[in-house]
């Protein structure tokens, strides 16, 4: 076997941790977008049910407005620190927001406050997974063999489509579930705190990968 084929022991370890953040980040999107009527009602309440949906979407697209920022931000880090390092931050990142989308108090409870924390929040998470999808594929593509790095590299945008995915079908099972009364009032909240437990197999995950053999050459030199 050439060089260019070959991999490291901890490859895999290395592969699943780059790309789980990935999943956990468009997971949460995805249960946003598809729990948006609901989060309109609870944060935007209105005589009119559009007006409270425009709103959510609204919230939803803030979060896309600030993938840039987080690109350069993260690039940054990756850069000076390291691709584990920002890795790392970024599902930290993304992890606490969404674990927080649980617990949040909704306009019947804090009035105007409540949609400021729910903007700041997917706020934070649009930086996150603005340094996450481009950080991802930049280790994935740095720690793969030379000649399978395409490959390897395509695991990034196939684990965002497979967060979608998941978070699709968890929506589905909880508007199957239960009851609408529920769902309006605490079951929205249960698939952000399963969330919870994809962001806590992430921080597992990328404890323990390497730093990618290019970011050590450069720090070396």
């Amino acid at each position: 076997m050439s060089n260019q084929s070959k991999t490291t022991p901890h490859f895999k370890r290395n592969l699943i941790g780059g790309v789980v953040g990935n999943i956990l980040e468009w997971y949460d999107f995805a249960v946003f977008g598809f729990f948006a009527p609901i989060i309109g009602a609870q944060f935007f309440p209105s005589e009119d049910p559009l007006a409270s949906l425009i709103k959510a979407f609204g919230v939803f697209a803030a979060g896309y407005l600030m993938r840039p920022i987080g690109g350069i931000i993260f690039g940054h880090i990756g850069d000076r620190l390291g691709r584990k390092k920002a890795l790392q931050l970024s599902v930290m990142m993304m992890a606490i927001p969404t674990t927080l989308m649980a617990f949040l108090p909704t306009h019947a409870h804090v009035g105007v406050a409540a949609p400021v924390m729910l903007v700041f929040l997917r706020l934070i998470q649009g930086v996150s997974i603005g340094g996450e999808m481009v950080g991802s594929i930049s280790y994935i593509s740095e720690i793969a063999p030379a000649n399978r790095r395409g490959l390897f590299g395509s695991f990034s945008i196939g684990s965002a489509v497979a967060g979608m995915l998941i978070g699709s079908a968890i929506a589905t099972v909880a508007h199957n579930l239960f009851d609408p009364e529920f769902l309006n009032t605490w079951g929205w909240r249960i698939p952000f705190l399963l969330g919870f437990v994809i962001a806590g197999f992430g921080l597992w995950m990328r404890r323990g990968i390497e730093e990618t053999p290019h970011f050590k050459r450069v720090k070396e030199a």
